[in-house]
C-alpha cells in the first residue's frame, strides 16, 4: 500500500509540473496582457517600467523557472489586475464554487440512486420509462437555457428565489460561507439545481446499468435462495456491486463539476472561480489563469487518488490485484 501511495504521488507531481508547462508557453503565445493593462495615453518609459516590475522582459524560459522557483514556496505570482498573491485571490473565491459544486453533486446523489435503482428493479413500469425520458431531457438540455429557464419561472414569475448573488455569508476560518444562512440556502438553490441535472442523468443511467448487470449474477440469486429479505439482497448485495463504478465517476465528476461551472456562475452572478477565471481571461491576468489551474489539476489528481483507494475498499477484487 505505501508503495502504491509513493507512486502515485510522483505520477500526480509529473502531471502537474507538465500541466503548468504545457499552460505557460499556451498563455505566452495569445495576445500580450500589457495591451489590456496599460492605456494608450501611457508613455514608452513608463511602458517599459512597467513591464520589468511584472517581469515580462524576461526570456519564457527563466519566466518560467522564476515561476517553478516561487511555486515551490507557495507562490504561484501576484494578479495583474488586483496586485495581490493569485492564490489568495483564489482560496477567496473558492469555497462559493465548493458549495455549488458540493451541493449539486448531494442532490445528484439523493436524486439520481434512488430514481436509478427504481428504474434498474422496475424496468418496464411507466413509472421507468418516465425517469429513463427525463435522464435523456437531462443529458439534451444546456445548461445556459435551463438556467434561464429556472431564473424566469422561481425568481420572474413566482418570485419565490432569487436570481443573482450569493446572499449572507458567515465567515469561518477566514473564509465567507453561505450554507450557514437561511438566505445563503435560498441563493443556493437554483444554481445548485441548474449545475446538479447533467448529474443527477447521469447516476440515474449508471445506477440502472449497475443495477441491471448485478441483478442476475448468481451471488444475487444465492443470497435469495438463503431466505434473505429483499431489503438487504438490494441494499447489501445489489446496490453495494452498484456503487463501485458510480464511486470512480462520481469522484471525477466533482472535479468537472468545480473546474466547469463556469457557465452556471455567469448566468447566476455567482462569485466564485469560475466567474474569476473567466474575468482573467478576458483581462489576460496570466498569474491567476495559471494559479487557478494548477489549484484545479491538483484537486482532480486528490480526488483520483481518494476515488482509487475508496475503489480498492468497495471491491475486494482491486485490492488482491494491487497486493500481487
Amino acid at each position: 500500500m505505501t508503495f502504491w501511495l509513493v507512486r502515485r504521488f510522483s505520477q500526480a507531481l509529473v502531471v502537474v509540473l507538465m500541466m503548468s508547462l504545457i499552460v505557460f508557453i499556451g498563455l505566452h503565445a495569445i495576445g500580450n496582457p500589457i495591451d489590456t493593462l496599460i492605456g494608450p495615453d501611457v508613455d514608452q518609459i513608463q511602458r517599459a517600467r512597467i513591464i520589468e516590475q511584472l517581469g515580462l522582459d524576461q526570456p519564457l524560459w527563466k519566466q518560467y523557472i522564476a515561476f517553478l522557483n516561487g511555486a515551490l514556496h507557495g507562490n504561484l505570482g501576484n494578479s495583474f489586475v488586483y496586485n495581490i498573491p493569485a492564490v489568495s485571490l483564489i482560496i477567496q473565491r473558492l469555497p462559493a464554487t465548493l458549495e455549488l459544486a458540493i451541493t449539486a453533486l448531494v442532490l445528484a446523489v439523493v436524486l439520481g440512486v434512488p430514481l436509478g435503482l427504481w428504474a434498474g428493479l422496475k424496468p418496464e413500469h411507466i413509472s421507468s420509462r418516465l425517469i429513463m425520458t427525463g435522464s435523456v431531457l437531462g443529458f439534451s438540455l444546456p445548461t445556459f437555457w435551463v438556467g434561464l429557464m429556472l431564473i424566469m419561472a422561481f425568481s420572474v414569475g413566482l418570485g419565490w428565489l432569487p436570481a443573482s448573488g450569493r446572499g449572507q455569508t458567515v465567515t469561518v476560518f477566514g473564509l465567507q460561507w453561505s450554507w450557514l444562512t437561511l438566505d445563503g440556502w435560498r441563493h443556493l438553490i437554483l444554481p445548485a439545481l441548474n449545475l446538479s441535472l447533467f448529474k443527477i442523468s447521469l447516476v440515474i443511467r449508471l445506477t440502472r446499468a449497475g443495477v441491471r448487470e448485478v441483478l442476475p449474477q448468481d451471488f444475487v440469486k444465492f443470497a435469495r435462495a438463503k431466505g434473505l429479505s429483499p431489503v438487504r439482497v438490494i441494499g447489501v448485495h445489489v446496490l453495494r456491486n452498484t456503487l463501485i463504478p458510480l464511486v470512480t465517476v462520481l469522484g471525477l465528476e466533482l472535479g468537472s463539476t468545480i473546474a466547469f461551472a463556469v457557465v452556471t456562475e455567469s448566468i447566476f452572478s455567482w462569485p466564485g472561480a469560475g466567474k474569476l477565471i473567466l474575468d482573467s481571461i478576458n483581462a489576460l491576468d496570466r498569474p491567476v489563469i495559471v494559479a487557478y489551474l494548477i489549484v484545479v489539476v491538483c484537486m482532480f489528481v486528490t480526488l483520483n487518488l481518494l476515488v482509487d483507494i475508496a475503489y480498492r475498499i468497495l471491491d475486494p477484487r482491486v485490492r488482491l490485484q494491487g497486493e500481487q
